[in-house]
């Protein structure tokens, strides 16, 4: 499998994310829909990331600053077909290690509270999600759960030492 940023602009990942949005709008009230669609998450603020599987498409997720410690969680989605076979786990550590190459030393999510998105609530807390307060411009929901995450510091290499590749 191959994750890499996406630049948002091939059919492929607009139908997949379309697909998203429809599927959020289809369980959540509209008041309580947070997914981010393809021209949302084109923002500079976010960064987007596909997962491949011998070039099928079969994840995504992203990472939205909200200021210079803080990133949101965003769009984090499996295809159907693919669901509880490790992808997600995959892309959440990469993003999290991301997130703390970035600098970020917090990193939080907005996910729904009903139970179809149990298993991505199960999934977080193994990652050291946490329930927390609303953040960002989000305000108390009874159809969402906040969670949220410390991120320890980056390390920095010794001068002249080798930089790993980003990415797997």
């Amino acid at each position: 499998m191959k994750i890499a940023t996406d630049d948002l602009s091939g059919p492929e990942i607009a139908g997949f994310l379309d697909e998203h949005v429809r599927q959020m709008r289809s369980i959540s009230p509209p008041e309580s829909k947070h997914a981010l669609d393809l021209d949302a998450l084109r923002a500079p603020e976010i960064t987007f990331w596909t997962v491949r599987d011998q070039d099928v498409l079969v994840g995504c997720g992203a990472l939205k600053k909200l200021d210079a410690e803080h990133a949101e969680l965003k769009s984090m989605r499996t295809t159907a077909t693919r669901k509880r076979s490790g992808i997600a786990s995959l892309l959440l550590e990469h993003i999290v290690t991301e997130a703390t190459r970035m600098g970020f030393t917090r990193l939080s999510l907005e996910t729904g509270s009903a139970e179809f998105f149990r298993p991505a609530r199960k999934l977080y807390e193994k990652f050291g999600f946490v329930p927390c307060e609303p953040f960002a411009d989000y305000l108390p929901d009874t159809n969402s759960t906040f969670m949220t995450r410390r991120l320890r510091p980056a390390v920095a290499a010794p001068a002249g030492a080798p930089v790993p590749p980003a990415g797997r």
